[in-house]
């Protein structure tokens, strides 16, 4: 095992690495922005550095700071956690030229996986089903026109690299899919430093399905279950829970099969998702695959008892994955919120500011688990993801899951921002997502429900 590790990230993503570090004795090197520099995490750690100024271009995502950084403190590898760098193929890259360890894929698998194109093809020849469009990257808008003839309307406009919804329209006919292309292009570009889109058919009511995976260096690769993450606002995710309510047991292993063969084919190593989306018919799709920790994992690790970030470290460090498909079990339900500092009712508008209370729900009967580096006077700035914690609880079954989130959403007190504390109340207790038949257009019909009955 590592004796020194360098955090490539902050907040919360930085809190979870800190506890999987201390758990493994593995010593810590925080890197931090300017913006960061009172954050209660911090103290947490064995060797702070800061490196940069508020804007994530001159900390977080300036890699000559960080790999020098890690060389300075003699740092055996670099966790990048999820967010910023952690899918930059050029930074794992450069890692792995000063012998450094990337805990995370190769970098040739990044760049792979990165390109939604070719990683289509990849899955496609890996046995996955693909969602009908465009055969890789459309050349120009008279293309585009073209595949949205061919496969139906309406579509949806995907940038090639990236995600977190940059680069996408959802187009319902030829007129707005002129209006929008050079858009998605333009907005792509700015935000990957690419401006290639691909199509794909987009399913009106499709549910996001993905599969989480492990894999070493010595061929094995298993998965641990599904996860739901159909809760989503614009096309970002607000609710997550594991197992789906929407699968039935016998695709799970089926596909969970299918999806750790295709890693390891792939040439697939440490932890990922491989993401899809269902059909009404439930029929899946290949979407495309997150080559990193995704931030719901947590709702993994409760109905597994697996610990995802602790095999992060112990596959980049060389060791064998000490599990096997036959002896992972899926047990209850575990459902989990992202409470972010956003006004639900102003289109999730961020809310940044200081925190004067923070109470969190009580955690101690083993049901109810908060991911966090917020202490009450912390500072949300506004220059990152608005993230205030995660919400995680678990139950024996969904029904009681549900009942345990609500209970422990109305014992939580948030104040000095706005948070997203009363869409996932309003959300959890609808009948949509309490009957399990929801969908990725679930948010804004119960919100704008809850909003008329308030104008009443």
């Amino acid at each position: 095992m590592f004796k020194r590790v360098l955090i490539a990230n902050r907040g919360e993503v930085a809190a979870r690495i800190i506890k999987a570090a201390k758990k493994l004795d593995v010593e810590t090197v925080a890197v931090f922005s300017a913006a960061d520099a009172e954050s209660h995490y911090l103290e947490d750690v064995d060797v702070r550095v800061q490196i940069g100024g508020a804007q994530s271009k001159d900390s977080y995502l300036n890699m000559r700071a960080i790999l020098q950084t890690a060389l300075q403190y003699d740092c055996q590898a670099v966790h990048p956690g999820w967010g910023f760098l952690a899918e930059n193929a050029l930074f794992a890259r450069l890692c792995e030229q000063q012998k450094t360890t990337f805990i995370g894929p190769p970098a040739d698998v990044i760049a792979l996986m990165g390109d939604k194109a070719r990683a289509k093809e990849t899955m496609k020849a890996a046995g996955l089903p693909l969602i009908p469009g465009s055969d890789g990257v459309v050349s120009d808008i008279d293309e585009a026109r073209e595949v949205g003839n061919q496969i139906g309307y309406p579509i949806l406009l995907k940038a090639r690299s990236g995600g977190g919804g940059k680069g996408m329209r959802v187009c319902r006919d030829d007129k707005h899919l002129v209006a929008m292309y050079e858009e998605a292009s333009i907005e792509a570009e700015k935000g990957f430093g690419d401006r290639g889109l691909y199509i794909e058919k987009f399913l009106e009511k499709g549910r996001h399905i993905e599969f989480q995976i492990l894999a070493d260096h010595f061929g094995t690769a298993v998965h641990l279950g599904e996860r739901e993450c159909s809760v989503q606002r614009n096309h970002q995710k607000l609710i997550e829970e594991a197992p789906s309510p929407a699968l039935p047991p016998e695709t799970r292993y089926q596909m969970g099969e299918k999806v750790a063969r295709a890693a390891s084919l792939a040439g697939y190593v440490n932890a990922g998702t491989v993401e899809f989306l269902m059909d009404d018919e439930g029929n899946l799709y290949f979407m495309e695959m997150n080559t990193r920790l995704q931030v719901e994992h947590p709702v993994t690790e409760e109905i597994t008892g697996i610990d995802i970030m602790e095999h992060q470290f112990k596959i980049a460090a060389n060791e064998p994955i000490a599990l096997r498909q036959e002896s992972i079990f899926f047990t209850g339900h575990a459902i989990e919120c992202r409470i972010n500092a956003e006004d639900p009712f102003a289109d999730f508008k961020g809310s940044p500011g200081e925190i004067t209370r923070f109470d969190p729900p009580e955690t101690s009967n083993g049901q109810i688990r908060v991911d966090t580096h917020i202490q009450q006077g912390a500072t949300i700035p506004p220059f990152y993801d608005s993230m205030i914690c995660k919400l995680i609880a678990r139950g024996k079954d969904r029904v009681d899951a549900i009942d345990v989130q609500l209970a422990a959403l109305k014992n939580f007190t948030i104040e000095g921002v706005k948070t997203t504390i009363p869409a996932h109340l309003a959300l959890l207790d609808s009948d949509e997502f309490r009957s399990g038949e929801y969908d990725t257009g679930t948010v804004p019909r119960v919100l704008m429900g809850l909003k008329e009955e308030g104008e009443d």
